[in-house]
């Protein structure tokens, strides 16, 4: 915790919340992960039934609905599940995982060490599909999963984590991060 009127590098914090949480200090290095900026600037992107705003980047959000509306033109449901997360929210998943008895090791196979998730940027969007258990592998079988891998690099979209990834990251087929400069 920093004093009122001061600050702290977000480096700095990031290494606190990591050494908090146990988390080696060469957890990035190893695994080829870079250091995910927090957002700055957020639009709601979606409202959940139960009222929870889902956040993107506003750019990303613009784009987004862009690739959602051409893929219903195809006969095709994309469903935004998540977008943007706090280094905050980030260590809170892995706290509740840790104190539930889950490993370290196991939980950085499936979520990223706070300030290393992509969906710190606000860029990043786990996408679903009706009939599909959201989060799941089984959305590499729908044709929403059919419909990204072929159409959603011209939106400016990317698969993060496929198979046999190198950043020691199960393979997700319903993440996809729009780079910065697309």
């Amino acid at each position: 915790m920093t004093e009122p009127g001061t600050s702290v590098s977000y480096d700095s914090r990031i290494a606190a919340e990591l050494t908090a949480l146990g988390i080696p200090s060469d957890y990035a290095v190893g695994r080829g992960l870079a250091l995910q900026p927090e957002a700055k600037s957020l639009v709601v992107a979606r409202v959940l039934q139960n009222g929870r705003e889902l956040k993107l980047e506003p750019i990303t959000a613009e784009r987004w609905a862009t690739m959602r509306e051409s893929a219903e033109k195809a006969g095709v449901t994309l469903l935004l599940i998540s977008g943007f997360r706090s280094v905050e929210a980030q260590r809170d998943i892995l706290r509740r995982k840790l104190d539930s008895g889950t490993s370290l090791e196991e939980i950085l196979t499936v979520n990223a060490a706070p300030g290393y998730s992509e969906h710190h940027t606000g860029r990043a969007v786990d996408i679903g599909t009706p009939g599909c258990p959201p989060l799941s592998e089984e959305f590499e079988t729908t044709a929403a999963f059919a419909w990204l891998k072929e159409h959603a690099g011209r939106f400016g979209f990317r698969l993060s984590y496929p198979r046999q990834n190198p950043f020691g990251v199960i393979y997700e087929p319903w993440h996809w991060f729009r780079e910065s400069g697309n």
